[in-house]
């Protein structure tokens, strides 16, 4: 491999490494469950018993997700034509960078006080960091293409998510040990104080994990700057209005594109099922089993280690067997830890008692997240390379901005029904149960998709 496309490739991995902390750090495993301490206490104050604050809490991150998913199913797909027809992706990339350090240094300010105005800002800063990293992954997907050919990509997107699961790791591990702090001893995991002197009753050393986030991000993200290149392409102008057309015709050609229909049908369906137990995994954990932020930490640790491996792993696969077999497998997990982690309670599983007191439910809980890990991140990689096996080199990015509106379709619907299903039952562990159904319609969605796709293979990139 020619030195220049090798660090192409390298340069292209450290976006996943730059972006990681977004779902390691803010969404599942440090400020998803600080907002949910954060609105439960101000929903105590408010008169409401601890199960209906709980659900309270987990609704209002639910419906705060289903608004900021409902606007990238919206701007997505014509912002993927956009850049397809003028040429430019990097472009894009770093605007919405911009907007991404922006959101996230917002959360410094979410103070544990609470009240009306501090949760509204909470769910405006994140859903800002959270739109922006969705929009720059479409166009650093796009950029596939230019790394390798054919089956290449299958080890190639496995290899990224690898590198990147890692980052998010050691985000995690430098969180938990240096900054945020247990809520009733006001120490890390390793019993210090947060470091530089932040203050642990006002929370600063978990709050920093805003601060902290968008510093990784804007460091790592050097060596795409330096290393990752567009191939100048020659474009005709392009505005709104065409933009929309090209999405429409499309759209309109999926009933020509079976395979290409059933597949972006399917995702749909388990990539935000998936989204839902990174959402509200962390959230689960401390509303169900009363773990603090520093247990929750760990858990993101073990589900981490356990995707950094098996997308690599999977990613070898993926590039023998292909992506459709990698995809079904880990579905298939996916299902059984779901149907575990509906029926687990400190008191019991699925009826059959447990000792609250004893450790039992907090390892069933702890397996649960190595499979999350061990199956979220091989599903992830493989979507990538199976899309591509559907796309056309010219609309590349259309087709990333494509499948995420057709990921955002049920993104908005999952914690939608996660919010409705959480406020009808005042039961935040039956709230998540509609990830069950939806990864269920995905698997059979799975039977109509081609293996090798609907597309030729893509050329060889320039060396």
């Amino acid at each position: 491999m020619a030195v220049a496309l090798r660090k192409r490739i390298w340069g292209w991995y450290f976006f996943d490494w730059a972006s990681q902390p977004v779902n390691t750090l803010l969404l599942t495993f440090i400020f998803g469950p600080y907002f949910a301490e954060v609105a439960r206490t101000q929903y105590l104050s408010e008169g409401m018993d601890i199960e209906a604050a709980r659900a309270a809490a987990q609704s209002t991150w639910a419906f705060g997700l289903t608004l900021a998913s409902i606007l990238v199913a919206l701007l997505a797909p014509v912002l993927g034509a956009y850049a397809d027809g003028s040429g430019r992706r990097l472009t894009w990339v770093w605007v919405f960078s911009a907007l991404y350090v922006i959101g996230a240094w917002g959360l410094w300010y979410v103070l544990p006080t609470g009240g009306d105005a501090v949760l509204t800002w909470a769910l405006v800063s994140f859903g800002m960091a959270f739109l922006a990293m969705e929009f720059a992954t479409i166009f650093t997907n796009a950029l596939m293409p230019s790394l390798g050919q054919g089956d290449e990509l299958g080890a190639i997107s496995g290899s990224g998510f690898a590198f990147g699961y890692l980052g998010g790791l050691i985000a995690l591990f430098l969180m938990l040990l240096l900054f945020a702090e247990n809520s009733t001893t006001g120490k890390t995991l390793i019993g210090l104080d947060p470091l530089f002197g932040l203050d642990a009753a006002e929370r600063e050393g978990t709050r920093a994990v805003g601060p902290f986030s968008a510093i990784w991000y804007a460091v790592f993200m050097i060596p795409f700057a330096l290393w990752v290149r567009e191939t100048p392409v020659q474009r005709a102008r392009v505005n709104l209005g065409s933009a929309l057309a090209s999405v429409v015709t499309t759209l309109k050609g999926l009933t020509h594109r079976p395979s290409l229909a059933a597949y972006l049908g399917s995702s749909l369906f388990y990539r935000d099922a998936l989204n839902g137990l990174y959402a509200f995994g962390g959230i689960y954990a401390s509303n169900v089993l009363d773990w603090q932020i520093t247990q929750i930490a760990i858990f993101g640790i073990v589900g981490g280690a356990s995707a950094v491996l098996t997308s690599w792993v999977c990613g070898r696969l993926d590039k023998r067997f292909g992506p459709k077999p990698v995809i079904v497998a880990s579905i298939a997990v996916l299902i059984v830890v779901c149907l575990v982690t509906v029926g687990l309670a400190r008191d019991h599983i699925w009826g059959i008692p447990l000792d609250p007191a004893s450790s039992t439910p907090d390892i069933i809980f702890f397996i649960c997240g190595a499979l999350i890990g061990g199956a979220g991140g091989p599903l992830q990689a493989s979507s990538r390379t199976m899309l591509l096996r559907h796309s056309s080199p010219d609309h590349v990015t259309e087709s990333f901005g494509i499948f995420a509106l057709s990921g955002k379709v049920a993104s908005f619907i999952t914690p939608a029904l996660i919010g409705i299903v959480s406020w009808w039952s005042e039961s935040a562990r039956i709230g998540i149960s509609p990830v069950i159904g939806l990864f269920l319609v995905a698997l059979i969605l799975l039977v109509w998709v081609n293996p090798k796709g609907d597309v030729k293979e893509w050329s060889a990139p320039p060396s």
